[in-house]
């Protein structure tokens, strides 16, 4: 399972630019003013072989009690409730001030474990004006410049300090043991009454284990002489140990399970439409390579009209998970769930396809016979053959001669002659192009 590190900090810290540092990406807007960033926002870092995923969040102000900065407050709440360890972004140049003691008195209570990171240190690594952020009594500060990357990869180290990594558990996609399926979506699609369906019609095999605040609830049961591991994302809250104002879907543990997973359900409210949280979501899962079936459910509750213009709307907002298999179910009246099951079983079987070397490069060939790549000036790009990369998601690896000016409607091109060949569904596929070396570019 991923750690997860929540960056907090009050407003104008430079937290949107350490987010966007340790994630390697532009995700987060940054801007030289304050209250920015108002949501919560994920994304993966990675340090070596070591990944994690960051929350950033927006200005905190714990005393806040009325209007946008109370909900801003919550939203960091919530963040650090859900993380592992919790980095404190506090502005050197800006010096301490009151703020930083109150969210300083609010992190001592969460009982987790909490990095101090002094921003804006360029060129001040041995500067005495480090030593006032002692006050906070969060321990040592660690200067760092996120805009320039200074001290950040000794940041995450500090961060990651406590945590283990386990190798084996990196290894998710073998094919001789259960399906492990994920369901995934935002709050209030019908997750939870759909796995209440399933455990009631189908026979559990396993009670589902004993979970904590972090971990995923794993449902061992069988269908139809196949074995499946269901992953719940709905989420466990320990009485006590966390707040009221926690929302029970928690966006931290579907990134994780979708990470945990063979094959993701995709689920959608047909009365709700496509929101820019499934468009995240599903975005993530086509990052991660998972197997991917879309379920609109509720789908009963709506007239032929909204029908029409939800199916318009996944066509547009999703359309990059267009080789997922779409079905209509309803989860309180059991219609259906049949179709499900088998795209699931479809999918994974596509994820996990062997695709012989010699069957691979004849289809090459002939998609090359059918349609040349593009010149790129003085060279045309030279396909000579193609051998599997890897499964889940299925990678094709093609070798030959200037493929780097391959284009990526060609790529897409080769992508539909192998997935019609192969009948791949549900699964995202991979294309890898490695050019020759040319022995006389030395000479």
């Amino acid at each position: 399972m991923k750690p997860v590190l929540a960056l907090v900090g009050r407003p104008n810290v430079g937290k949107s630019t350490l987010f966007n540092r340790m994630t390697k990406s532009r995700d987060a807007i940054v801007a030289d003013f304050a209250g920015l960033t108002r949501d919560r926002h994920y994304g993966d870092g990675r340090l070596g072989d070591r990944e994690f995923i960051v929350v950033d969040t927006g200005g905190f102000e714990p005393t806040a009690e009325s209007g946008i900065f109370k909900e801003m407050a919550k939203q960091t709440r919530q963040a650090v409730a859900e993380a592992d360890a919790v980095v404190f972004v506090v502005d050197v140049r800006g010096g301490l001030s009151a703020q930083d003691h109150d969210i300083a008195k609010f992190l001592r209570t969460t009982g987790k474990k909490v990095v101090l990171a002094a921003n804006k240190a360029e060129g001040m690594a041995e500067s005495p004006l480090l030593g006032e952020f002692y006050e906070l009594g969060l321990g040592e500060p660690h200067p760092v410049s996120a805009a320039h990357g200074q001290g950040v990869r000794s940041l995450i180290e500090a961060a990651l300090a406590d945590f283990a990594f386990d190798e084996e558990d990196e290894a998710p996609d073998q094919t001789d043991g259960p399906i492990r399926l994920a369901v995934a979506g935002r709050p209030n699609v019908g997750k939870s009454t759909l796995i209440n369906t399933w455990l009631g019609e189908e026979r559990l095999v396993a009670f589902d284990l004993p979970g904590t605040t972090r971990d995923a609830i794993h449902v061992p049961f069988e269908r139809n002489g196949q074995k499946f591991e269901l992953i719940d994302t709905a989420g466990l809250r320990r009485k006590g140990k966390v707040f009221e104002a926690i929302e029970k879907f928690s966006v931290v543990k579907t990134l994780q399970a979708i990470a945990d997973a063979n094959v993701v359900l995709l689920l959608l409210d047909a009365t709700q439409g496509v929101t820019d949280q499934d468009a995240h979501i599903a975005g993530y899962i086509l990052d991660s390579g998972r197997a991917v079936v879309m379920a609109v459910n509720k789908w009963d509750a709506v007239d032929d009209y909204q029908k029409q213009t939800l199916q318009r709307s996944i066509e547009q907002r999703l359309a990059f998970l267009k080789f997922a298999p779409l079905l209509h179910i309803s989860a309180k009246k059991r219609q259906g769930l049949a179709p499900v099951w088998k795209a699931i079983a479809d999918s994974h079987a596509s994820a996990t396809r062997k695709m012989p070397t010699p069957v691979l490069t004849r289809l090459l060939l002939e998609a090359v016979e059918h349609q040349t790549p593009k010149r790129a000036g003085m060279f045309r790009p030279k396909l000579r053959y193609a051998h599997q990369g890897g499964m889940n998601p299925p990678i094709i690896v093609i070798h030959g001669n200037s493929l780097e000016h391959v284009t990526d409607s060609y790529k897409r091109y080769l992508e539909g002659r192998f997935r019609e060949h192969f009948k791949l569904v549900g699964t995202p596929l991979r294309i890898e192009m490695r050019s020759s070396r040319n022995p006389f570019d030395e000479k």
